[in-house]
C-alpha cells in the first residue's frame, strides 16, 4: 500500500511546469524574511561601526553608557558585566557580528549558521538591553529572535550560495534529488 507516499522520482524543484502557485509560494516563503533580516542586520552593523559616539566606553549614546544603564534591569546582569569589561570591544563584536550575520543571510552563505548567529545576537540583546520593556512585546529583540528561528530551521533554499553549491554537488554526483 502506497497511501501517502510519492511515486514520482523528481523533486518539486525540478518538475518543470508542473508546479502550482502553492508549491511556488512555499518555496519562496522565507525569501522576504531573509532579505529583511539580512538588510536590517547589515544596516545595524554599519550604523554602529560608523557611529563614533556608540563605539565609546562612556558618554551619552555610547555602548558603555547603554550597558551601565541596563545592567540592573537585565535578566542576566553577569552578561552585562562581561560586556562592561571592554565596552568598546563588545560594541565592535556586536557590530561585526551583525554585519557578518546580515551578509551571510542576504547571500544565503552558510545561511543556517548565519541565522543562528542572528538568533544568538537577538537573544543576548533581549536578555540584556530590552528585557525591561513593559509590556514585553515593546522590545523588538524578542521579535527578531522569533524571526530568525525559521531561517535556522530551513536555511536558504532559493537565491542563495548554499543552494547553488548544493545544486553543483548534485550535478557532479549525478544526483537529481537535491
Amino acid at each position: 500500500m502506497t497511501h501517502g507516499m510519492r511515486s514520482d522520482t523528481q523533486t518539486p524543484h525540478l518538475d518543470g511546469g508542473g508546479r502550482n502557485w502553492r508549491d511556488t509560494a512555499t518555496r519562496y516563503a522565507l525569501l522576504p524574511l531573509r532579505v529583511f533580516l539580512g538588510v536590517t542586520f547589515i544596516y545595524a552593523g554599519l550604523d554602529k561601526l560608523t557611529d563614533s559616539t556608540f563605539l565609546s566606553a562612556s558618554g551619552s549614546g555610547s555602548v558603555g553608557d547603554l550597558m551601565r544603564n541596563v545592567r540592573d534591569s537585565s535578566a542576566i546582569p553577569a552578561l552585562v558585566d562581561l560586556a562592561l569589561k571592554s565596552p568598546v570591544g563588545f560594541g565592535y563584536a556586536i557590530a561585526f557580528g551583525e554585519l557578518a550575520v546580515g551578509i551571510g543571510t542576504l547571500l544565503g552563505l552558510l545561511a543556517r549558521l548565519a541565522a543562528l548567529g542572528g538568533a544568538l545576537i537577538s537573544l543576548s540583546l533581549w536578555l540584556t538591553v530590552s528585557w525591561a520593556s513593559d509590556p514585553y512585546y515593546y522590545g523588538n529583540d524578542l521579535a527578531y529572535l522569533m524571526a530568525w528561528l525559521p531561517l535556522v530551521l530551513a536555511g536558504a533554499s532559493v537565491f542563495s550560495v548554499d543552494a547553488a553549491l548544493r545544486a553543483r554537488r548534485g550535478q557532479r554526483s549525478g544526483d537529481l534529488s537535491y
